[in-house]
């Protein structure tokens, strides 16, 4: 960056040596002339920070298998790969407010307990078989399902299956950072003590009947297994009878049962169906968006890069970089992104075509 780069317009720049001397003393008393450096805060467009990237599962794949080999989960925790933006390196971010990380767990093993502050997201990738506790009910989790951890809720997760068990961690935890608000505990024993029977919560809430004195004070959904069964299911009733949207095909949003709401407060979560042969329209947002694949094939055109996708493959669509998807076979697209804080603030902003 160039010494006048960010100064505004109006400045009269040949005389700003002479201003130097008040801006050396102003520094000692931390502060700072805002026009030198306003245009850099408020750009007439989306700064570019986070670039497009593409993460091929078959290429990932072995380095998580190598994971395993090397440190187990009672010392990691957590056995996460951190899936970096290049255009990020270094800072554990997909995009400027978005965590995803691949976490594998082998048959047998436990993640012990926790809680944070940071809700979390997990969307299987690969296995069958493991399991997710939160607040001390377990779910049972299969590829393509969306389970929610919401904020400073114990949970622990274990793998009861004969085969690894592989699943995207997505969390707002730089939101939680920007605002200096993070806690975390670690459980005492491994496990947390089971309070509910499996399904439990499904039958309170997950059928469109909620019972007689039912309270739930989180802004997140109550629900926090959405099977993929139910989802694929309801993805190719609605395609029989509605017209694909030019840019999203067929897209559903996971909502709060109890509010009609995002599923959690933080983070905007949805699945599309792209059907085979389309061709979407350039469609471009703020909302910076991490996709994974969970089946079909075809490419995805973000910006300048063109990627060819096959199941599990993950990438991220940065804030306004224009995005077109082109379908070879029906490709089923699990998304989440920051959508729904920027709705809140009334900072979101789209554009659909070429206008």
């Amino acid at each position: 960056m160039s010494e006048t780069d960010g100064i505004v317009e109006t400045v009269n720049l040949a005389a700003e040596e002479g201003r130097m001397g008040f801006y050396d003393r102003a520094k000692a008393e931390h502060l700072a002339p805002l026009w030198r450096v306003l245009h850099g805060l408020v750009t007439a467009e989306p700064k570019v920070t986070a670039l497009p990237a593409h993460f091929g599962y078959s290429r990932i794949r072995p380095y998580l298998m190598e994971a395993c080999e090397l440190i187990g989960t009672e010392e990691a925790e957590r056995r996460v790969l951190v899936l970096e933006n290049p255009g990020l390196a270094g800072q554990s971010k997909i995009t400027p407010s978005l965590f995803c990380g691949l976490q594998i767990i082998l048959p047998g093993e436990i993640a012990p307990a926790h809680k944070h502050v940071a809700s979390a997201l997990r969307f299987i990738v690969e296995g069958s078989g493991a399991y997710s506790a939160i607040a001390g009910e377990k779910t049972m989790m299969e590829v393509g399902d969306f389970v929610i951890t919401p904020s400073m809720t114990w949970h622990d997760h274990g793998n009861e299956s004969d085969a690894p068990m592989v699943w995207i961690d997505g969390l707002d935890m730089h939101m939680v950072n920007l605002f200096s608000a993070s806690f975390r505990e670690n459980y005492p024993g491994a496990v947390h003590p089971t309070l509910k029977p499996e399904g439990a919560t499904m039958a309170e809430v997950g059928y469109n009947m909620v019972p007689d004195g039912f309270r739930h004070e989180s802004q997140t959904s109550p629900i926090f297994n959405y099977p993929y069964s139910r989802t694929r299911d309801a993805l190719d009733r609605m395609a029989r009878f509605r017209e694909a949207d030019v840019c999203h095909g067929f897209k559903l949003n996971y909502i709060n049962p109890l509010t009609g709401a995002s599923a959690m407060p933080t983070i905007s979560t949805a699945m599309r169906l792209i059907p085979a042969g389309m061709v979407t329209e350039s469609y471009r947002s703020t909302a910076a968006t991490v996709f994974n694949l969970v089946e079909g094939r075809g490419r995805v055109r973000v910006g300048d890069e063109t990627y060819t996708l096959e199941a599990k493959d993950i990438f991220v669509v940065p804030s306004w970089f224009p995005v077109v998807f082109e379908s070879d076979a029906d490709m089923v697209l699990f998304s989440y992104s920051d959508q729904v804080v920027q709705e809140k603030l009334d900072f979101f902003r789209e554009m659909r075509g070429n206008a």
